[in-house]
């Protein structure tokens, strides 16, 4: 049965797309089946791996909302072992029309557990928001991961967030975890940058995750071209820091202990 992650941040522009895209990415060239679910009206990760949402016929909505069974809207990446279950701009209405439904935070689970045995990881690109998308995202998860950006007002909402969470955790969701917090762009050059990371691992300590993410062009020119970071250009700074979280995710999960995973590590670090 397959995990499933959350990545939710309530605030814009702290890499909540590109780690999903990135981090899923670096799971399946690991050889584990991994499904990405863009739950973000936007579409970003939708478009971010190769599909124009404005021609996606079937999206995450028509599931939550329409009944359509998951196995006919997911579509095959170019990455092996990367799918995706699309958005579209739709998704914007389901929070009104999830509203009255009874058992409204936990439609996502059920469209979730029909497909969940189907894969070794589910990871959910979580809109910029609270809303009962975010809610039904975290409803349906073992884990969530919070991308937390090293700038001024990093820390800003955070605690909203982690309140969120645990109200979830009480009334909807007793096993959910958080996987752990990912610090993103960071600059090394920065007083500031550097100052957030003191602040954050001292804060939150063995919660945060020892990779950080730099800025990189490279993470930033990928989408552009429908491809991870790891598809794009393997050996740029952006795709080793997602194959080093992905290697964390494995190890907390107990799962980096097979020799073909810790060689195709060893491959990919090389450039192989």
């Amino acid at each position: 049965m397959g995990k499933v992650i959350s990545i939710a941040n309530q605030k814009g522009g702290v890499g909540k797309t590109t780690t999903a895209i990135n981090l899923s990415a670096g799971l399946a060239v690991l050889e584990y089946k991994t499904l990405i679910i863009d739950a973000d009206p936007q579409a970003n990760a939708t478009s971010g791996v190769g599909f124009d949402h404005k021609t996606v016929k079937n999206s995450i909505y028509e599931c939550v909302l329409n009944e359509v069974e998951p196995s006919e809207i997911i579509l095959k990446t170019k990455t092996p072992n990367l799918d995706i279950m699309p958005a579209h701009i739709d998704l914007v209405g389901a929070e009104i029309e999830l509203i009255n439904l009874p058992n409204r935070e936990h439609m996502m689970k059920q469209v979730i557990n029909k497909i969940k045995d189907d894969y070794d990881f589910i990871i959910i690109d979580c809109s910029p928001s609270l809303g009962l998308i975010t809610v039904n995202s975290l409803t349906a998860s073992d884990s969530v991961i919070v991308p937390v950006q090293c700038e001024y007002f990093a820390l800003e909402g955070l605690g909203k967030l982690l309140n969120t969470i645990k109200i979830v955790q009480s009334r909807l969701n007793t096993n959910l975890e958080i996987e752990g917090i990912l610090l993103t762009m960071y600059d090394k050059r920065l007083r500031l940058s550097n100052q957030v990371v003191e602040d954050v691992r001292t804060h939150f300590q063995d919660m945060v995750f020892d990779t950080i993410v730099s800025r990189n062009t490279t993470l930033g020119e990928a989408p552009s071209f429908g491809e991870s970071v790891i598809m794009f250009d393997a050996e740029s700074k952006g795709a080793q820091s997602y194959l080093n979280l992905a290697r964390e995710v494995l190890q907390k999960n107990n799962l980096l202990k097979t020799e073909t995973t810790k060689k195709k590590l060893v491959d990919l670090e090389d450039g192989n």
